[in-house]
């Protein structure tokens, strides 16, 4: 039997997996190792924040769709790749793996440090821990805004900063704007003016990796909302109680969250032979790692170039594309053919800015408002990897258009944990 070993369990992970399960390739082993027992839709997470769909429904646990592969829960510490053999922490301790071809899809983390003051007092948005914190936090922040009398700490404590005006940062105050209007009936004791939504970009126009005119319209919706769109605006540190602008402004705020970069995954610091460009891993064209034998990465992990000059964009619609192209290289490999270079263009890019609006480009089209926001629906709901979670997703979604957002506080704490913090926590 051929060891396939894919590390990494995020978009392009789990969907090689599915594709190397679906080929029913004879004589090939498959084996996924996961630091997390499922995959996260990423681009979903803004809906956890703006509370749209319950946390479980952004994620797929990986064992539904890898019935026909093994599947570890742990985390690669090391990789020998002279003796093609993996070193990994499990829940039953280390583990010693041997591979024949070894897939690299972890993707990469949050950049906390981007901003000075942003790991203390900002909030990142890249997992669901990171969604459901910031949702948490909203609800907070109107329960602390009941209970204050300061008329300059209110207004504090109600301004929503979010930085980055790409596709996260759109979607994040859309989802706010959406949220705060929906459940601020629940709040008697909160003013509507004393809840603001600022949007700070430091670029000319949102959405940068769209045509500017949906960048254009992106902004118009946003502020059709009540969210104060700022652009040309950087950010030079983050406090407690407010973010420090370039031009010299304070901006007073309580909560601060940052949709701006990323880094490399720590596992890459310890991959001997491998070359990183950008905290990257340099492959060549048919998602081969340059230098080494039988390994492959994709994902966000990975800059694999197209045969026009550039590389890989790290979406999920390239991770997917991407683990289908390498579907077939393996399976090429394991026959004896030669291997093809990745050739893939995007079909389109969207996002939501809240209230059942969108923005979209689909092979040239350029499409805005409910159109825009459907389409996006319907391709995240088309990612589902099962029947029985793509209808869950749809009900709770055809749900959230007639009725007002849920308001629990996710609250995970033991017994025996709660008589060790007596303070008042949950809103």
């Amino acid at each position: 039997m051929k060891k396939i070993v894919v590390v990494g369990g995020g978009f392009a992970g789990a969907a090689l997996v599915r594709q190397l399960s679906g080929s029913h390739a004879n004589g090939v082993e498959v084996t996924l190792i996961s630091e997390d027992s499922y995959t996260t839709f990423n681009p979903m997470l803004a809906e956890v924040v703006g509370a749209a769909v319950f946390p479980e429904h952004v994620v797929a646990p990986l064992r539904e769709f890898t019935r026909d592969a093994r599947f570890v829960m742990g985390r690669v510490s090391a990789v020998d790749f002279s003796a093609r053999l993996l070193h990994t922490s499990s829940l039953q301790g280390p583990l010693a793996m041997p591979y024949d071809h070894l897939v690299l899809a972890f993707g990469n983390r949050a950049r906390c440090d981007l901003i000075p003051g942003m790991a203390d007092h900002g909030h990142v948005l890249k997992t669901l821990g990171d969604a459901i914190h910031i949702r948490n936090l909203v609800l907070r922040r109107l329960a602390q805004i009941e209970l204050e009398s300061s008329p300059d700490t209110r207004r504090t404590l109600g301004h929503f900063v979010v930085i980055g005006g790409g596709f996260s940062g759109v979607e994040v105050a859309g989802a706010l704007a959406d949220v705060l209007h929906g459940i601020r009936q629940y709040y008697p004791r909160v003013n509507a003016e004393e809840l603001a939504i600022s949007l700070l970009h430091d670029g000319a126009i949102l959405l940068p990796q769209l045509p500017e005119a949906l960048g254009l319209a992106a902004t118009t919706s946003l502020m059709q909302r009540g969210v104060a769109v700022r652009l040309n605006t950087a950010v030079s540190r983050i406090d407690a109680t407010q973010v420090q602008l370039q031009s010299g402004e304070t901006i007073h705020t309580a909560t601060a969250i940052a949709t701006i970069g990323t880094r490399a995954n720590a596992l890459t610091g310890v991959l001997d032979g491998v070359t990183l460009e950008r905290g990257r891993i340099v492959c060549r064209g048919d998602c081969s790692v340059a230098g080494l034998d039988s390994v492959w990465a994709i994902g966000d992990c990975a800059q694999i170039p197209l045969p026009d000059g550039g590389y890989a964009i790290p979406t999920a619609q390239f991770a997917v594309a991407e683990a289908k192209h390498l579907t077939r290289q393996l399976l090429a490999v394991l026959r004896g053919d030669p291997t093809q270079p990745f050739d893939y263009r995007s079909r389109g890019m969207m996002a939501t800015v809240g209230h059942h609006k969108g923005v979209a480009e689909l092979a040239g089209l350029k499409l805005t408002g409910l159109p825009a926001w459907l389409l996006w629906r319907a391709y995240y709901l088309s990612q589902m990897p099962t029947a029985g979670r793509k209808f869950r997703v749809f009900v709770e979604w055809t749900w959230g258009m007639f009725f007002r957002p849920d308001i629990t506080h996710f609250r995970f704490e033991r017994s025996v944990e709660q008589d060790k913090h007596p303070e008042v926590r949950s809103p």
